[in-house]
């Protein structure tokens, strides 16, 4: 039996809305003082974690123990993804969305903004991370914002 047009819109919208999911559910996890376990999950066992200037990591333990770190230094953090764009074929998605992000870093409130660009694919009816990049706009200080210092120096 062949899925009509209309099955197949419809199987695309739930994958499309699955994706957004994932990506909230890494957000939450974020939010959640980098819950390194519950990040490292929603990866595949190579996946990738690429942050330009914050590191790559491969494989999922390598995730997990960044994000242990990370919660040291950046204490708070709202992450907000927003004008995803999500194109899907068969089992296999691409999405992008913007972040802005209040944070704490070391001690000081910080605002960061970037583009994720995640690859991500359907393992036995559940989207998960293949490689997930983010580039970074800038990461400055609260009082200096983007426009004096787009990007701040640890101890700054």
């Amino acid at each position: 039996m062949h899925e009509s047009d209309l099955e197949l819109r419809i199987k695309r919208l739930e994958d499309i809305e699955n994706i957004k999911k994932l990506k909230a559910i890494y957000c939450a996890y974020a939010d959640d003082n980098y819950d390194a376990d519950g990040i490292a999950g929603l990866f595949t066992e190579d996946g990738v974690w690429d942050g330009g200037i914050r590191g790559k990591y491969e494989g999922r333990e390598s995730i997990r123990s960044f994000f242990m770190k990370g919660k040291d230094r950046v204490t708070f953090a709202v992450h907000n993804v927003i004008n995803p764009v999500i194109e899907i074929e068969d089992s296999a998605a691409t999405a992008q969305w913007n972040l802005f992000q209040p944070c704490t870093v070391e001690g000081k409130a910080c605002w960061v903004s970037g583009v994720y660009n995640d690859y991500c694919v359907k393992i036995d009816g559940q989207w998960v991370f293949k490689r997930m990049e983010v580039r970074f706009n800038f990461w400055t200080s609260f009082e200096k914002g983007w426009v004096e210092q787009p990007f701040i120096v640890s101890g700054q």
